[in-house]
């Protein structure tokens, strides 16, 4: 669990970094798929930790396994929810494309080596409040409003949320990474419901 912990505070701690070494990057008065102000200020760090730990850590992270955390018991109904409503094939990519954003994330932070908080908050076994820091992290304070790259941006700081953008694009091609964040939102969205956020 340290070694998970540890690849993983360089990961956020990189993200940091960057953010600050990147300033070109953060230029955007939008997101990409929709008119939500970017977000430009520190990363929440325990959070991403929190997240990426749900999920299986670093080396072995799987989005399932977060989904599984996330939803509970209500998994298999939040994923046939997901699949009604956007195809078997469109909630695949999603889970496959969320994998290659973590590790990409990973890949462009690991050289950092900044030292990060030891421990996640919330607790990565708590679905329900990972859930609802996720969310309450994707609020933007002045309209209220949700917007899932609002919170990648608040994850991983906005440059790194877009050099993974254009590393999906190349890979995967601007559909996928579209649908991505489509299938995030709803998926964020369903949360919110179930947990009444």
């Amino acid at each position: 669990m340290k070694h998970i912990r540890s690849a993983a505070m360089a990961l956020v701690a990189g993200a940091a970094l960057l953010a600050s070494a990147a300033p070109s990057l953060a230029k955007a008065d939008h997101a990409r798929f929709s008119s939500a102000p970017v977000y430009t200020g520190a990363p929440a760090l325990p959070t991403t930790l929190s997240l990426i730990v749900a999920g299986g850590g670093p080396s072995a992270f799987d989005s399932t396994k977060l989904v599984g955390v996330l939803a509970g018991d209500k998994t298999a109904a939040e994923v046939a929810s997901l699949q009604a409503k956007f195809g078997a094939d469109n909630v695949k990519s999603f889970l496959e494309v969320f994998n290659f954003v973590i590790n990409d994330s990973l890949a462009k932070v690991t050289a950092a080596k900044v030292p990060l908080p030891t421990q996640p908050d919330p607790s990565p076994t708590d679905g329900k409040a990972l859930a609802a820091a996720l969310y309450t992290l994707g609020v933007d304070p002045d309209t209220k409003t949700f917007d899932v790259e609002y919170m990648l941006d608040g994850l991983v700081t906005h440059p790194i949320h877009v050099a993974v953008m254009d590393d999906i694009d190349a890979k995967y091609g601007k559909a996928a990474d579209a649908n991505y964040h489509a299938v995030l939102t709803q998926a964020m969205f369903d949360l919110k419901s179930v947990y009444g956020l």
